[in-house]
């Protein structure tokens, strides 16, 4: 059986754009058609439809490459426990082109460095943004960003989905938002559902 490249990008923000990751997954050869994507999901949530895809697709010999290490993992602990998956599967993790081996010492130490930067610069990014909305809420500027479903298409997007008649695709095209949107939208029914039920 032939290695593959399998590719993976990431986003945290349904504005921000894919474009250069998946140009930069294409030119270390990873093909169009293998290359999966999260949008609007951060690194520190290990709910992404687009990377359960990429781990599900990749098998022993292959490799999974991402553009850097923060796409793929924000914590160290969650960055290690992807690296040792991979590694205990036969598969080969690339990060940038440079592949990850657990068995050097210090590629081994490389690696934890870079998921320690990764970590260090998403808690930076909290503390700014508290600081921030501290400074906000206290001018009275505190508005809260917009839902982009109002509750009454969430609950109608939620029973679609409770009725069995429409796959995610479908209901991303249907309320014209991302598939990001629709598992959050899902998620929040299922966490009041749950809450309710307690």
């Amino acid at each position: 059986m032939t290695a593959m490249l399998t590719g993976y990008a990431r986003c945290s923000t349904d504005e921000q754009d894919l474009t250069a990751q998946r140009l930069a997954l294409l030119g270390l050869g990873v093909p169009a058609d293998r290359i999966y994507m999260d949008k609007g999901l951060t690194g520190t949530n290990r709910q992404r439809p687009g990377l359960d895809q990429a781990l599900a697709a990749v098998r022993a010999g292959d490799t999974l490459v991402v553009p850097k290490l923060d796409r793929l993992a924000r914590s160290v602990p969650d960055a290690r426990a992807i690296g040792d998956s991979l590694v205990a599967r036969g598969v080969r993790l690339s990060l940038g082109g440079a592949i990850y081996d657990p068995a050097d010492p210090m590629g081994k130490m490389f690696f934890n460095i870079l998921a320690t930067f990764a970590e260090f610069e998403v808690d930076l990014l909290r503390l700014r943004t508290r600081e921030g909305m501290a400074i906000a809420r206290a001018n009275g500027k505190l508005k809260g960003r917009q839902p982009k479903l109002n509750p009454r298409q969430q609950a109608h997007l939620v029973n679609l989905h409770q009725a069995g008649t429409h796959t995610i695709p479908e209901l991303a095209d249907l309320f014209s938002v991302s598939r990001p949107t629709v598992y959050r939208v899902l998620e929040r029914a299922r966490t009041r559902i749950a809450t309710t039920a307690t």
